[in-house]
């Protein structure tokens, strides 16, 4: 049997040859010689910390600015509550809550 190259069929085979190599190369390269655990494998750059907290990469965010979106979930659920109750009392749906 000859292999015809203007055969659409053949390159097809081909490539896709070439990129069953290429994801089993990837999946191989890592063997996990390093990992702490199963599945743990990561491993902090030379001259990362142990312990962030007080380091320089320590984020050190504000309290308050980390409960905004806590906050605005619970104005949200609450507009909503009032627009629900005036839905069921009146069988309309009002979307501002300050015509309710």
């Amino acid at each position: 049997m000859t292999h015809d190259e203007d055969d659409p069929h053949y390159w097809r085979g081909a490539v896709g040859a070439i990129a069953l190599a290429f994801a089993a190369g990837g999946a191989l390269a890592y063997d996990g010689t390093k990992c702490k655990a199963p599945g743990n494998c990561w491993e902090p750059k030379p001259g990362y910390p142990e312990k962030v907290k007080g380091s320089k990469y320590d984020p050190k965010h504000d309290p308050k600015e980390l409960a905004k979106q806590g906050n605005s979930i619970k104005e949200m659920e609450a507009r909503n509550a009032k627009r629900s109750a005036n839905f069921k009392k009146t069988g309309k749906w009002v979307y501002d809550v300050s015509k309710i």
